[in-house]
């Protein structure tokens, strides 16, 4: 069933607005992450809190997408279709890190160079939010047409 551009948008601002309490788990790990257990650590702050952050918002986003977002689009509630949605999910937050990660290299080198928020432990998690929008726009593509397409 074709979707109208109607319906898309609506699901798009949807997905923002439920994706917010993501973003705020992935913010707010990375920066406990950065400040408390790899404060002044590149490798800690730039690769490994990223990383779990990410995951652990992936999983808050999904449990959101999963019975609120898209619960229309899954025809059956249960044990196996939970963990088959969400093996599908998890692989296509894997691309959505890797444009993150990418992203949120590139920021953070960028702001080294102009010298913008060094010496500032809010730098990782800035570096982080700038990214998150690039990885929105892909996730909400595999979500909206892939994972959750909506059946004939």
């Amino acid at each position: 069933m074709k979707q109208s551009g109607k319906e898309i948008f609506h699901n798009f601002v949807m997905f923002v607005l439920t994706s917010s309490a993501g973003t705020v788990v992935d913010l707010g790990v990375h920066w406990l992450l950065a400040h408390f257990l790899f404060n002044g650590n590149y490798w800690g702050s730039y690769w490994i809190a990223p990383t779990v952050s990410f995951e652990l918002a992936a999983m808050t986003n999904f449990v959101i997408a999963y019975y609120f977002l898209w619960h229309d689009r899954v025809t059956y509630h249960g044990a196996r279709s939970f963990w088959r949605h969400f093996g599908a999910y998890n692989a296509t937050t894997l691309g959505a890190y890797v444009i993150k990660f990418i992203a949120m290299q590139g920021i953070h080198f960028l702001f080294v160079k102009l010298d913008w928020f060094q010496d500032s432990s809010f730098e990782p998690v800035i570096c982080n939010l700038i990214a998150l929008c690039f990885s929105g726009g892909f996730n909400f593509v595999m979500n909206e047409f892939v994972i959750f397409n909506k059946k004939k």
